[in-house]
């Protein structure tokens, strides 16, 4: 996992994770994903009282990169809160893996702890219809 600037996504992640709108579980997640053109796109989660509408902070920065044109990217940095930090959930994982499952993935706490992953790794069995 070389050639990505990591502080820059980690800083990304880390000022949109304050940005979260979280009022039911108070569980804030910032997403900052890397463009095969190295542009950054950040994202964070959204709740709402219905729950099923909540959209994740990866999947938000997914989709914000999309609407900007951006289809291909190298990296994707997540900052959740807690004494570990936590990977993308699943249907995030199908989300980022519908752009390549080659992309390196870095969990991250705003305290310091830090795992790194191939998305290949999170989630080996991905659905592809291409």
């Amino acid at each position: 996992m070389s050639g990505i600037d990591w502080p820059a996504l980690k800083s990304a992640a880390l000022a949109v994770q304050a940005r979260a709108y979280v009022p039911y579980s108070d569980y804030r997640v910032g997403a900052a994903l890397l463009t095969s053109g190295g542009q950054i796109i950040a994202g964070c989660n959204v709740e709402n009282a219905t729950f099923g509408a909540t959209c994740c902070a990866e999947r938000n920065a997914v989709f914000s990169a999309v609407t900007q044109g951006h289809q291909a990217f190298r990296a994707v940095a997540v900052a959740t809160n807690g004494a570990e930090p936590g990977a993308p959930c699943g249907i995030c994982r199908q989300v980022l893996a519908e752009f390549g499952s080659d992309l390196e993935v870095l969990c991250f706490t705003p305290e310091g702890a830090e795992k790194r992953y191939l998305l290949s790794e999170l989630l080996p069995h991905a659905f592809k219809l291409k």
